[in-house]
């Protein structure tokens, strides 16, 4: 025989029985068993001579008849591992292992294989078909597709979109395809999240999320709906009745001299807190996001400038490093860095801006379904990673820096998004355009009587 296979009893029984099995030494990792069917007592083999031994109890059989039988079994073996090699199998362990049999009739083996490779094309389709449907292995997917080039923020916001969706399919006892999605679900969908679901991570279960936090659940949602429909994966659905959730939020910015306070403030008593410190001031001065400044390598820091992609937008922005900006980088760079987390620094950072004395009470109103809730905290409790950017844009407003320029900075795309995005008392508004009268009245020297 050509081919390395050698028959033998290779798995005895504990009574002494076995059935002679082929084995096909394709690769010594691959080795596949046959069996032949054919049984007789284990001692009975001849080992040597690799056939039954002729003193075989005629109760077991004829001993020349049953090692004829083997020979047949080798030589079909052997016709199996030919069409494979003819055809350009590749894994031909695998190819033998599963088409043959001891009933195998030779020339339907051509016929076998093609009904086999449809039936895997079938089954194949039926596993991608289910893939497709299912909405949560498709986020999944999408989720994959994206987080090579989006923030490290970006898993965990899509799998908690995921998470609710769970939570509203549990809540109303129904499944979620993609034929769910309609005008009836989303305004079901939106009532869910603001008056019935359970945050039960909390120290106390609340119930009903905030409206900003509901439309970015939504705006997420149909974020992955489109990107689904661009890849032709499903159907387009109708978005619109998907009317935009949310209001302007009440979040804070801080001054300069409060930036200059929390800069400043002593904390050789609280040295664990001196890195989310100057990462935080940095943020303010440069208007970079967490995901961007956390980031933040010595490359990106060329002279007087930062260079960087923004992680969210794609946009690349230029910065001018300001004294305190310059510094921390290269205390940073000189020190090594240890990333931190955004959890680890909204806590973190709300004991600094405390230890700097940022302790202004303030009032704050949001809706949660259609109830108008206030909370009255100390401004330090209000501080979040994205207050160094929102006061990034509001300081450098209220200094005069055209609103182009700081939008090239920002990544706003969208006059309408950056002044919803700004925040200034109406005192600060009355300043601001007093100093612009008082201007405008010291270029063109005229109309006194107004002015």
């Amino acid at each position: 025989m050509l081919y390395p296979i050698q028959p033998g009893c290779y798995k005895p029984r504990a009574d002494g029985f076995s059935n002679i099995h082929i084995q096909y030494c394709f690769t010594s990792a691959k080795k596949p068993l046959l069996d032949t069917q054919i049984v007789i007592p284990a001692a009975y083999w001849d080992k040597t001579k690799k056939e039954i031994s002729p003193d075989l109890p005629l109760e077991h059989g004829l001993a020349a008849k049953l090692n004829v039988a083997l020979q047949q079994q080798m030589e079909l073996v052997g016709h199996v591992i030919k069409y494979a090699i003819r055809n350009n199998i590749e894994d031909r362990a695998e190819f033998v292992k599963r088409f043959y049999s001891p009933d195998l009739d030779i020339f339907s083996l051509d016929e076998k294989v093609k009904k086999a490779e449809q039936e895997k094309i079938e089954e194949e389709k039926k596993i991608q078909d289910a893939i497709k449907a299912d909405v949560y292995k498709q986020i999944e997917l999408y989720i994959l597709a994206k987080q090579k080039n989006m923030c490290k923020q970006f898993p965990a916001m899509f799998r908690n979109m995921a998470h609710l969706l769970k939570c509203y399919q549990t809540a109303r006892k129904v499944t979620i395809t993609f034929d769910s999605f309609t005008g009836d679900f989303y305004q079901d969908f939106v009532d869910f999240l603001s008056y019935e679901h359970k945050q039960t991570r909390r120290k106390k279960t609340i119930i009903g999320l905030k409206i900003n936090t509901v439309g970015k659940v939504v705006n997420h949602l149909r974020r992955f709906l489109n990107h689904r429909i661009s890849k032709k994966v499903i159907a387009p659905i109708d978005f619109t009745e998907w009317e935009s959730v949310g209001e302007d939020s009440d979040a804070v910015y801080l001054t300069w001299e409060e930036i200059e306070k929390i800069y400043t403030v002593d904390l050789r008593g609280h040295p664990h807190l001196i890195p989310y410190r100057n990462d935080f001031v940095l943020g303010c001065l440069t208007g970079l996001r967490f995901s961007d400044f956390s980031a933040l390598e010595m490359p990106d820091a060329r002279g007087d400038y930062l260079y960087k992609k923004q992680f969210k937008s794609y946009h690349r922005v230029v910065i001018p490093l300001r004294k305190a900006a310059k510094e921390i980088l290269q205390g940073r760079f000189n020190e090594g860095y240890v990333t931190l987390t955004n959890a680890e620094f909204n806590r973190h950072i709300k004991t600094v801006c405390r230890l700097a004395g940022i302790v202004e009470v303030i009032k704050h109103t949001y809706k949660k379904g259609s109830k108008r809730i206030e909370e009255i905290r100390e401004k330090c409790d209000w501080v979040t990673t994205h207050t160094c950017r929102r006061s990034f844009c509001t300081n450098e407003f209220l200094a005069g820096t055209p609103v182009e320029l700081i939008m090239k900075i920002s990544g706003h795309k969208s006059l309408r998004d950056f002044y919803r995005y700004i925040k200034i008392t109406p005192e600060e508004a009355a300043q601001k355009m007093k100093e612009i009268w008082e201007k405008r009245s010291a270029e063109q020297g005229k109309y006194q009587a107004l002015f």
